[in-house]
């Protein structure tokens, strides 16, 4: 068996960012060879990666790249909010994105297996399973294309807990960040009215009449109220006729409009949302991490 120095922990500790004692053994068992190490580690870490498949991920970060005419905007999830302030988790996170936003992947399949300086991204989200203890996983990706007259914005809120990115054409890019900070806040479903089924609105307008109807208006005013309810209810749902945030005199397409723009596309993440999260005690997230 090789003796195994401490110089050489060291650097493979550098190289890989395991802990000290994992270092140790992946030499050990690889008899002093680095690239064996190496390889053992990587091995390790897809074992302890596929244990980890069952467990939930619903804490982490979004993050947005911008490259040229090409966004990115990135979800990946860690298991607790500890992991996902971690300076690794945050690196990962950071990394992948600006690879998608370089390479425009048009599946998870094909974004997994782009390469990275830590081999594909889904080797970097091993390694990183590997040094945090906990389930990380690229959840969704969305790749935004513009024109050369039109600007991207986008805005993370709390750190990246919530990410919004925004296109506008004829507008300025702060104008477009300023529209990305409102999307972030109110969680429009759609751009404008035209985004909307015909379906989803008669539904709407048929359960607003029978609504008014049953307090006793007569008809004509009961077509009044309804389209006051129906401009209400799109300004809900609806980005464009959205009060803005910054200026509630205005909706956001007559902001935009001020700055000789037009919005062409939103996207907004929200980490977690949709995933059925496991209540877990502060303590029980401590003690986790103590594995």
């Amino acid at each position: 068996m090789a003796n195994i120095s401490a110089s050489q922990v060291k650097e493979l500790r550098e190289k890989t960012s395991v802990g000290m004692m994992d270092a140790k053994k992946a030499l050990v068992a690889a008899d002093g060879d680095f690239d064996k190490a190496i390889a053992f580690l990587r091995e390790k870490g897809i074992a302890k990666a596929a244990k980890k498949d069952g467990n939930v991920a619903a804490n982490g970060l979004a993050q947005v790249a911008v490259h040229n005419n090409d966004a990115a905007i990135v979800e990946i999830n860690s298991e607790t909010d500890f992991v996902s302030t971690n300076d690794t988790f945050n690196d990962l996170v950071d990394m992948v994105t600006d690879v998608i936003a370089i390479k425009k992947p048009n599946s998870m399949e094909g974004a997994l297996a782009l390469p990275t300086p830590k081999g594909t991204i889904n080797d970097a989200i091993i390694e990183t399973t590997q040094i945090t203890g906990e389930k990380v996983s690229l959840r969704r990706f969305e790749v935004v294309n513009k024109d050369d007259n039109q600007n991207f914005g986008f805005y993370l809120h709390n750190g990246g807990l919530i990410a919004a990115l925004v296109v506008v054409e004829g507008a300025d890019e702060a104008t477009a960040k300023d529209v990305a900070m409102h999307v972030a806040a109110t969680n429009p479903e759609f751009l404008d009215k035209d985004q909307i089924s015909s379906d989803r609105l008669a539904e709407e307008k048929e359960r607003l009449t029978q609504e008014a109807l049953k307090e006793g208006k007569p008809a004509n005013i009961v077509e009044k109220m309804v389209d006051g309810r129906m401009h209400k209810y799109l300004a809900e749902i609806c980005l464009v006729d959205q009060p803005f945030v910054k200026d509630p005199d205005q909706t956001v397409g007559q902001y935009v409009a001020s700055k000789n723009g037009t919005i062409k596309s939103f996207v907004r993440y929200e980490v977690g949302e949709g995933i059925e999260k496991v209540a877990k005690s502060f303590e029980d997230e401590v003690r986790s991490q103590l594995k």
